[in-house]
């Protein structure tokens, strides 16, 4: 059984050569390298040039939560200086739920400034956009329609039903992390979203907590995203695979 794992934070890995084999022995046969910033879009392109044997597709992009207002244009630059190698725009999107953000109207209008200025990047390259959504989820939907956006991935979606009813209804895709196996709001999501239009993923290398222990993530653990999902969607394995993988094709290209 081979996966792709649609979202990974290849830079943040410490010891990417082991866990890049590790991934190609347990079958995973592509990984979307997301950049959150201009340090992380240009290592994943290193690491992309250094593992030419691995499948690695790039998403560059500008998180939220990463936003360094002297580094903007430079990111931008760089973004378009290396378009050719690129299959997305992301992640970028919204968060109001940082501590920072919540309360401040200046730092929301920061985030999404430089959002629509990712919308308009991915708009002019005909690319999908892979938003971060977390307490903004109405907002970023909003926007992402509003610009007619037409390919999208609503990273790790964990908010409302009725915004998630308007995320599929619109054609837009959301992705599931090994968080299923405890997360209710991801649960939920998961559970209303079709096959259809949902996404597996690691978010490598985020720690997922799963009772009194856990476990530090890498994209071999999108096998474990898989297992979660295949459970709540009583699904046979092999043809949840074979369902996502094609789902990450036609957003990500073949």
């Amino acid at each position: 059984m081979n996966l792709i794992d649609t979202h990974a934070h290849l830079n943040d890995i410490e010891d990417i050569d082991s866990a890049l084999k590790r991934a190609k022995e347990a079958g995973v046969t592509r990984i979307i390298a997301q950049g959150v910033d201009l340090s992380s879009n240009k290592k994943n392109l290193a690491i992309k040039q250094k593992f030419p044997d691995i499948d690695i597709r790039l998403a560059f992009g500008i998180h939220p939560g990463n936003i360094v207002v002297d580094q903007i244009d430079e990111t931008f630059d760089f973004i378009r200086s290396h378009k050719e190698n690129i299959v997305a725009i992301g992640e970028t999107g919204l968060d109001f739920w940082y501590r920072w953000v919540r309360k401040d109207d200046d730092k929301k209008n920061q985030q999404r400034e430089v959002f629509q200025k990712q919308i308009d990047l991915a708009k002019e390259f005909d690319l999908p956009i892979v938003i971060h959504s977390r307490g903004a989820w109405s907002d970023c939907f909003s926007m992402a329609k509003e610009n007619n956006i037409k390919k999208s991935v609503f990273h790790w979606y964990s908010g409302p039903q009725d915004v998630l009813r308007n995320i599929l209804d619109e054609g837009y895709y959301i992705s599931a992390t090994p968080a299923l196996s405890y997360s209710k709001e991801l649960q939920d999501a998961i559970k209303f979203a079709p096959i259809d239009k949902i996404l597996i993923e690691t978010d490598t290398p985020v720690f997922y907590r799963m009772g009194e222990s856990g476990f530090q993530s890498e994209p071999r653990d999108v096998f474990k995203t898989l297992d979660f999902l295949a459970k709540i969607k009583n699904i046979d394995l092999d043809k949840a695979a074979y369902a996502l993988n094609e789902n990450a094709k036609k957003i990500f290209g073949k």
